[in-house]
């Protein structure tokens, strides 16, 4: 009787590698990085799969910038880590700013995760899993977004004094990644079928201070605008301090450069700014917004604040709530201080009950709902370039330039009425609108 021989070349099949990612859009980009080298090493890869496997490796990205993010992660943590008792996943591995920041913690109280990893360790995170760091992958990534729009991120770090913020004590210090590579990315992304880049940092307008000597963020952006394909550039995480207005001279030259700009303002009394280590006053960045909007006409600016901040007295939130209701931002939303340890405010005694700090947030997004409403209503009878994102509930919803994903208003189109490619730009007039949605038809 003959027996078979055992073909030893033969390699056994890899395990499905399945990221969940949590946090940010520099998580997503952070993720979809991770996920171009893990198929470049012929791993099977999904991103968030509504289910896994006994073999399956499970890679969860984690947050840790506010309570409520952390907490997220905890649960996310904990849920994969039950699995793995059950024996109805194979390995869990964390890594993202979470683990960054509290590892010793983390190993020390769910300690049946395979491996922790902080915020740079892709390359050993791969190893652990047996892949390799490919560097002619550079840049190459799988997206987790639809492909017609993509986060770019141009730098890591930051170099800020912010007193409330933990992001530097998980990404380090500023460092920029050089324009070449930039550039050579966004074309990548352009064959591929990207029309939008959302440029996302820390903080943009640092950008190329630790390369070239001096910030040049405008010069990226007209390189970026050059890149055959990309119809839409859009810019987040805009800082207040030393704002380098030479970029709007590009938002002006440069059609498919959207009038949009998120910039973080935090708060406006003096006090507080001071206290936030902020690097501004309220005047200033009264004359600032002013500026930007002098020098750009149209342009829609989103910006978020902080209520309940050490020391923030009723006279501070009012004074706030007055300067949003007469500057009228197009896009805003509002947090609740979150009192991180190791960051300069954790001195300070955290003394706005958590009950008012929310009251106090509540408060200022009713007042930027009548003002969207206002504004919404103000654009019926305009059509709009608008590029479509989804179909859902009937509708397709997309977005104008002065709208971001998942953070801005949309545009619902009628889908038993009409159609649309999602993807592709269409012309729409809006017919009607409410305080966060606008309603439209398609124009031919």
């Amino acid at each position: 009787m003959k027996t078979k021989s055992i073909d030893k070349s033969i390699k056994p099949a890899k395990p499905r590698v399945n990221v969940v990612t949590l946090g940010c859009s520099k998580n997503t980009y952070d993720s979809e990085i991770l996920m171009g080298q893990l198929k470049g090493n012929m791993f099977d890869v999904v991103h968030e799969a509504e289910r896994v496997g006994k073999n399956d490796i499970v890679v969860i990205n984690t947050c840790g910038f506010i309570d409520n993010a952390k907490q997220e992660s905890i649960d996310t943590i904990l849920q994969y880590s039950e699995l793995k008792e059950q024996g109805k996943v194979g390995k869990v591995i964390v890594t993202g700013c979470l683990s960054e920041r509290y590892k010793p913690e983390l190993e020390a109280e769910i300690p049946n995760i395979d491996n922790y990893f902080g915020t740079n360790d892709l390359q050993n995170l791969l190893q652990s899993i047996g892949a390799d760091y490919k560097y002619e992958l550079l840049g190459e990534r799988l997206l987790t977004t639809p492909s017609h729009f993509a986060y770019f991120k141009i730098a890591e770090g930051c170099n800020r004094p912010c007193s409330f913020c933990a992001i530097p004590l998980m990404r380090g210090k500023h460092v920029s990644t050089p324009m070449d590579q930039l550039v050579k990315n966004a074309e990548s992304l352009a064959k591929n079928g990207t029309k939008e880049l959302i440029l996302i940092a820390q903080d943009l307008t640092y950008y190329g201070l630790d390369l070239y000597g001096k910030r040049n963020l405008d010069e990226l952006l007209r390189r970026l605008s050059d890149v055959n394909g990309i119809e839409w550039i859009r810019l987040q995480y805009a800082y207040p301090s030393g704002f380098p207005m030479e970029i709007l001279d590009a938002m002006n030259e440069r059609d498919n450069i959207c009038k949009y700009l998120d910039m973080p303002l935090q708060h406006i009394t003096d006090n507080m700014l001071k206290s936030m280590r902020r690097g501004t006053t309220k005047q200033k960045t009264i004359d600032l917004v002013n500026a930007i909007r002098d020098k750009v006409p149209g342009i829609a600016m989103r910006t978020t604040l902080i209520t309940g901040y050490p020391g923030e007295t009723q006279q501070d939130f009012e004074e706030m709530a007055q300067w949003v209701e007469d500057t009228k931002f197009d896009r805003l939303g509002c947090f609740t201080y979150s009192h991180e340890e190791k960051t300069a405010a954790h001195n300070l005694v955290d003394d706005v009950p958590e009950e008012v700090k929310q009251e106090r947030a509540d408060a200022i997004m009713e007042i930027q709902q009548g003002i969207s409403f206002d504004k919404n209503q103000e654009k019926i009878g305009n059509t709009y370039k608008v590029l479509i994102d989804k179909m859902e509930g009937g509708y397709f919803a997309g977005r104008t330039e002065f709208d971001s994903p998942e953070v801005d208003n949309e545009v619902l189109i009628d889908a038993t009425t009409q159609y649309a490619t999602i993807g592709t730009f269409v012309n729409v007039k809006i017919d009607n609108a409410e305080d966060f949605d606008l309603y439209g038809q398609i124009v031919k």
